[in-house]
């Protein structure tokens, strides 16, 4: 395999942590969203974290296809993520939080569709670039939500 192949596939290992991390992030807000919006919160969090474990998988499934193996077990999981638990149950401060980490997720994501194209891998190109998208939509939906 060529280096631009290992770089693509540790910065899919990333993703998968992230993308796993925030997937529990949101899960727990879907359980612990406090305040007056707290209807329509929990029921947006139920589906982001929802589309969000399915994406964990799609990427994990991404990884195997490309001779790598995804990271197991929490731990590897806890040690690979760059994103930071909330400890809070306020809505807003919850809005804000996981606005931030869809915000980083899109970013992380556009720099390794470069290291997909560079590795003439369009597949895992076109699987970021849809993961971006999904990002940047639910940013959006959340920054909006902030007013």
């Amino acid at each position: 395999m060529s280096k631009v192949h290992d770089a693509l596939t540790d910065q899919l290992g990333q993703i998968l942590a992230d993308t796993y991390a925030l997937a529990v992030k949101t899960h727990a807000a879907h359980w612990n969203v406090s305040g007056p919006q707290f209807f329509f919160l929990h029921e947006a969090f139920g589906a982001q974290y929802a589309a969000l474990f399915e994406a964990a998988d799609e990427l994990a499934e991404r990884l195997r296809a490309l001779g790598d193996k995804a990271p197991a077990g929490i731990k590897a999981l806890a040690k690979a993520t760059g994103l930071e638990d909330t400890g809070s149950s306020e809505a807003l401060k919850l809005v804000k939080d996981l606005y931030a980490d869809h915000v980083t997720l899109a970013k992380t994501l556009s720099g390794a569709v470069g290291l997909a194209q560079d590795d003439h891998d369009e597949a895992t190109a076109d699987l970021l670039i849809g993961r971006i998208a999904d990002h940047e939509k639910t940013a959006w939906m959340l920054k909006a939500t902030l007013g």
